[in-house]
């Protein structure tokens, strides 16, 4: 088990949520908490880049959903950036890559124009 370390920083685009570690049962609450501190605007895209997420189960695909509405209800996208191979697979199997739009890079991601709901 590796600790999840959560940073945001602000972008042209809006937020980004950097996480680090795992994404688990333990830490899905951690990033749950983080979204309304977000200045995040209608128009504007958030950004959760797992680059170094290392392990992912059901209740962090649970808080990305949650993340996923928290957006749309401000009326902003939302897009995952360097999403892993072995949480890609997962998230095609539960059908997570037909709801999100997914970028190599969060620099894509930021780069790229993602409409809101």
């Amino acid at each position: 088990m590796t600790a999840l370390t959560l940073s945001t920083r602000t972008a042209t685009s809006g937020p980004v949520i950097e996480l680090t570690g795992d994404l688990d049962h333990d830490s899905a609450p951690q990033v749950r908490a983080a979204l309304p501190h977000l200045d995040l605007r209608p128009g504007q895209h958030l950004i959760v880049d797992l680059d170094a997420l290392t392990f992912c189960d059901s209740s962090g695909i649970t808080v990305l959903i949650a993340a996923r509405n928290y957006a749309h209800q401000r009326g902003a996208g939302i897009a995952l950036a360097a999403v892993p191979d072995r949480v890609r697979r997962v998230f095609r199997i539960v059908g997570l890559d037909e709801v999100f739009a997914t970028y190599p890079t969060a620099h894509e991601a930021v780069a790229a124009r993602i409409p809101p709901v």
